[in-house]
């Protein structure tokens, strides 16, 4: 075992490093030490072959290495572990020999360099966003030239200090400052940055009490704070709890989430806006609403959350001239496969509903109220689930659009939920039936849609039903027939 004593720094460890790799010394061949740590050569004294290696001054390999691990090493050499400078060691000695996989993540060493780096890069970012200055407690004497203006006091998770004392004196200008650590301090004096290892003292922290910047940061902070948008998962996420202890702003997150989670969430800001004068104008919660950009397509609809699950969005078939239109619930199993209305087993009995009635399919308009097949798994098979209101006053935009293509003299519901989509409202069927009723100038009949007629026990309660659809169509054949009448009379 040799020993090699550097500076706990990454351009000493680089310069023995490449000193090593020209002495082709092995990395298990290394006892990496750091200068003054006298804990580590006290380690040491248990192997008693160790011995000083000599490195020739001067004397060093030339190592071509990518950028990429390049800055890797260099974030890694900032991670707080007493054996990095060996394991960048070994991961340059394989790079040396020619083994590039250990700069990739699918690598062990490479795994855990990525890691290394990771954190130390996490630890940079917390630390520029978490320090907090405060103005300096000036006492009784003088002001004395040679003390900072400003302090703060931050633990960073890795020696990252020296990385961030060199972006805060891009961004004080001239202001002094000093930032110290449980183990280090950086000091700003207003031209050139000072970095030194020592324990920190109770003089570093000391602050004015009335810091008037400090105190404007705690009132904007609070102002900026909205209640009814406290996530705190989130918050945590993004300002970890182990930082609050060192920022001003610290004290007030606990008692602003309590104040939320005991009433403001939900007055939020209306105590703000109940004190401002002015006039009440009435709206109505349907102008209310905000303008929301409606989609062109149905294929683009996204207006519920039924698309999700379902293969495609069923439109109407049809002549857009149709004098009658017929309306059901919602797309089925075949129907969500095939993209059209009316196909499966309840589409066969409503063809020969139509046929009894006289009337010819191509010459009606076919469509639903809900879009999108809504479903629940049972073994393998696919059952239909009826839609809730909100799903059907969603597709309510598209059947709204069909009306007015498609303006018809009759419309025909088949069922429950399509009589409701159509007034726009919950109805009972059984309140609907032979009940002819003008919607808007339409003349609609409700009657039952041919899943009904599926789910009978009998033939002859099956054959019951389609009697009563085909009757209806029959009616709503006579009141477009009549309709059309007038229209000539009237030309």
């Amino acid at each position: 075992m040799r020993v090699i004593a550097i500076e706990d720094s990454y351009t000493a460890w680089r310069e023995a490093a490449l000193q090593a790799l020209a002495g082709h010394v092995a990395p298990e061949e290394i006892d990496w030490r750091i200068d003054g740590d006298e804990a580590r050569a006290a380690a040491s004294a248990l192997f008693d072959d160790a011995e000083p290696l000599a490195l020739a001054s001067g004397v060093s390999a030339e190592v071509r290495i990518s950028r990429d691990l390049a800055e890797l090493l260099k974030d890694a050499a900032l991670y707080r572990d007493t054996a990095r400078w060996a394991f960048l060691y070994r991961v340059l000695w394989r790079w040396h020999g020619g083994d590039r996989s250990v700069a990739s993540p699918a690598d062990s060493d490479g795994a855990r360099l990525y890691k290394m780096a990771k954190a130390v890069r996490r630890a940079k970012h917390d630390m520029i966003a978490y320090v907090r200055f405060r103005l300096r407690e000036p006492g009784n004497d003088a002001p004395a030239p040679d003390l900072p203006e400003y302090v703060a006091w931050y633990e960073p998770d890795h020696d990252v200090l020296a990385w961030c004392a060199e972006h805060f004196a891009r961004r004080m200008g001239r202001s002094t400052w000093l930032i110290s650590t449980p183990d280090s301090a950086a000091w700003w004096d207003g031209r050139a940055l000072h970095l030194e290892r020592r324990p920190a003292s109770s003089h570093d922290h000391a602050r004015h009490g009335a810091d008037e910047a400090e105190a404007l940061w705690l009132t904007y902070y609070r102002s900026t704070f909205n209640p009814a948008r406290l996530n705190e998962t989130a918050l945590e996420q993004h300002m970890p709890v182990r930082f609050w202890k060192g920022l001003p702003e610290g004290h007030l997150i606990p008692s602003m989430i309590s104040e939320a989670k005991s009433g403001a969430q939900r007055l939020a800001q209306a105590r703000g806006v109940g004190e401002l004068g002015g006039k009440s104008v009435p709206v109505d919660a349907h102008s209310a609403q905000p303008t929301r950009q409606q989609p062109s397509t149905l294929d683009a609809c996204r207006r519920c959350e039924l698309w999700r699950h379902a293969t495609q969005a069923v439109d109407g078939i049809g002549p857009f001239d149709a004098s009658i239109m017929l309306i059901g619930e919602q797309p089925g199993d075949q129907e969500d496969l095939a993209g059209k209305p009316f196909v499966g087993p309840a589409g066969k009995l409503l063809d020969m509903a139509i046929e009894r009635a006289g009337l010819q399919r191509e010459s009606l308009y076919l469509t639903n109220a809900v879009k999108h097949f809504k479903w629940q798994l049972r073994g393998k098979r696919r059952l239909h689930k009826t839609a809730a209101q909100q799903e059907i006053d969603a597709c309510g935009y598209w059947l709204e659009r069909e009306l007015e293509r498609v303006k018809p003299a009759v419309v025909v519901t088949l069922g429950a939920t399509a009589l409701s989509a159509l007034l726009r409202e919950k109805v009972s069927l059984r309140d609907w039936i032979d009940k002819p009723l003008d919607v808007d100038g339409m003349q609609v009949i409700a009657t039952y849609h041919p899943s009904f007629a599926l789910r009978q026990d009998s033939d002859d309660a099956r054959d019951r039903v389609l009697d009563a659809i085909a009757s209806a169509l029959a009616r709503a054949r006579d009141l477009a027939r009549t309709q059309q009448e007038r229209q000539h009379a009237a030309r």
